[in-house]
């Protein structure tokens, strides 16, 4: 019998030198985690549809609507480096109840906000509690579950996708002037995670022993290499996700079938994840990583083929799909010793996300709509070029296992 997920109780207690941190959580908490990235996922997919009922309710123009969700996205960024700073002085439970807690208050103070001053703080309160649940889950997950790490965040992973497909429809049922509601119930549901989403969670975070100096030399540039690789990624991500539908329509497509292709690249990337996980148990990081930035680089040099542009720009959502949760392990592997650079890539990923669509639209400005496939594939190349160094570079170092114990 096992309390832990694919381990008997003996097994996950403590571990030594040199052992693997076991898995830090049970079954159900490991599906509440799943439930938790759905969350986040409709959240962050929520602003968008609301713009026309903000606009209604608050009198904003279209760019004020919009700072909604840069809030939320700064608030993200700032929860993850404010989660980490603490993470080594709280447990892995604190640390995800308090998450939970502050996208329920964020979420529902939103919804009831009376101005637009007050929504703009709390969807900063909410990103806060967002970047927060972010980067607890993706680390809970990036070392509790041992050699399937990679596999269980790719899944964890996925369910954001199942989120952000969820949020609009959910706008789109309540109708526009309706958004409160659907922010109301994202509030309900991170409140009823605060105690249930927690539980079943290991309470203490690792202690990490000292890394030998040879590790440590190679440290500052495996970390860049890795922030590079992050932030190229989440640009040719947002990047497609922003630029597809009007690149589509430049070349002949309707606005209808440009949007729906826009659709599938998002849902090819939530599909991607799924398929990957199987393929995590047989082939490691750095080799999954190698194919998928090849695979997007060609697929984006398809789409200056007008007649598989769509099919190709929903080629890049597949293989860019498992990049995000599959580096995770790796990272942690590489840098053992390095406490928070998980939760620097994970910042620098959101601040990818932030900059790549104008950034890439001032190209867009000097060169024309066509111009697109050109830039996404120059960014994709670089993120290859950045894989194939990173290799080179944990390569040459042997890393040293740190010392992890774990309390119940």
């Amino acid at each position: 019998m096992t309390d832990t997920v694919g381990r008997t109780p003996a097994a996950g207690r403590r571990g030594g030198p040199g052992s693997s941190p076991g898995n830090l959580c049970t079954r159900p908490a490991a599906v509440a985690s799943c439930v938790g990235f759905v969350l986040i996922g409709m959240l962050q997919a929520l602003y968008g549809p609301a713009v026309p009922g903000l606009r209604s309710e608050f009198g904003l123009s279209p760019a004020g609507a919009g700072l909604g969700l840069s809030l939320h996205f700064a608030g993200g960024v700032a929860g993850v480096l404010a989660f980490n700073a603490v993470h080594s002085r709280i447990s892995n439970r604190a640390l995800l109840a308090a998450g939970y807690g502050l996208m329920a208050a964020g979420a529902a103070g939103f919804a009831l906000a009376p101005n637009w001053q007050l929504a703009l703080a709390a969807a900063f309160l909410c990103g806060l509690g967002f970047g927060g649940t972010d980067y607890g889950l993706n680390q809970l997950f990036a070392v509790g579950f041992g050699d399937r790490s990679t596999a269980m965040l790719n899944v964890l992973n996925a369910h954001f996708g199942i989120g952000a497909v969820l949020g609009p429809a959910v706008v789109a049922w309540a109708g526009p002037d309706g958004y409160a509601y659907a922010f109301g119930g994202c509030a309900v549901l991170a409140g009823a995670l605060v105690p249930l989403g927690s539980r079943g969670v290991r309470t203490a975070p690792p202690e990490r022993s000292s890394a030998a100096p040879a590790a440590s030399l190679g440290l500052p540039r495996i970390l860049l290499g890795f922030l590079v690789l992050y932030i190229l990624n989440v640009a040719v991500e947002a990047g497609v996700g922003g630029w597809e539908p009007t690149h589509l329509e430049t070349v002949g497509y309707t606005a209808t079938v440009a949007a729906s292709a826009t659709s599938v690249y998002w849902l090819m990337m939530t599909v991607g994840r799924f398929l990957v996980v199987p393929i995590t148990l047989k082939h490691s990081p750095e080799r999954i990583l190698t194919v998928c930035a090849a695979g997007m680089t060609v697929c984006l040099l398809l789409t200056l083929v007008k007649g598989v542009a769509p099919v190709a720009y929903a080629g890049v959502g597949l293989f860019i799909a498992p990049v995000f949760p599959t580096g995770l392990p790796w990272l942690n592997r590489a840098l053992p010793q390095a406490e928070h650079a998980g939760a620097w890539v994970i910042a620098a990923s959101m601040i990818g996300g932030v900059g790549a669509p104008p950034l890439l639209g001032v190209g867009i400005e000097a060169s024309g709509i066509h111009a697109v496939p050109w830039l996404l594939t120059v960014l994709s190349a670089a993120s290859l070029l950045a894989t194939v160094r990173l290799i080179r570079l944990t390569r040459s170092i042997r890393p040293v296992r740190p010392t992890r114990r774990y309390v119940e």
